[in-house]
């Protein structure tokens, strides 16, 4: 066995073998050490984005419904109010029964809502209803006009 004596700013292999300590690596990372973290990296990611991507579903499905909820109240309470129905969706923004047209997290869009008309014979006014312009369904498989 070979006894050598430690030398500051020198690792122990850069001694035996006389080598520097940077030609050794003592002052940074091997490739192998490098590849073997992004593998790691790359692991837990493939654990984890599904599970971020399978959240936002479940946020814009909760918003969807909360929105439509908001909407059809206020629709009943314009309906209380006047005595009849709204002639569009913009009619309640004017009247100042909401601030802004409600937002459909799915398509992205406030102008993809399908309205649906009062089926009363004589009733008036035009929105009756609210549901989502969506294409799709959710992850119970409901379709979102149904909702």
């Amino acid at each position: 066995m070979v006894r050598t004596r430690h030398q500051p700013g020198r690792g122990l292999l850069a001694v035996v073998f006389g080598r520097s300590a940077l030609a050794v690596g003592g002052q940074g990372f091997t490739l192998i050490e490098l590849l073997v973290v992004l593998s790691i990296i790359a692991l837990l990611l493939t654990l984890a984005v599904p599970r971020y991507f399978h959240s936002i579903d479940t946020a814009k499905e909760a918003v969807l419904s909360e929105n439509l909820h908001i909407a059809r109240e206020t629709i009943d309470k314009f309906y209380g109010d006047k005595g009849r129905y709204p002639d569009s969706l913009d009619e309640l923004v004017s009247e100042k029964y909401l601030r802004s047209l409600p937002h459909d997290p799915i398509t992205g869009s406030d102008s993809t809502w399908t309205i649906i008309a009062p089926e009363t014979p004589g009733a008036k006014g035009n929105v009756y209803d609210l549901k989502s312009g969506a294409a799709g369904t959710t992850r119970e498989g409901k379709p979102f006009a149904e909702l």
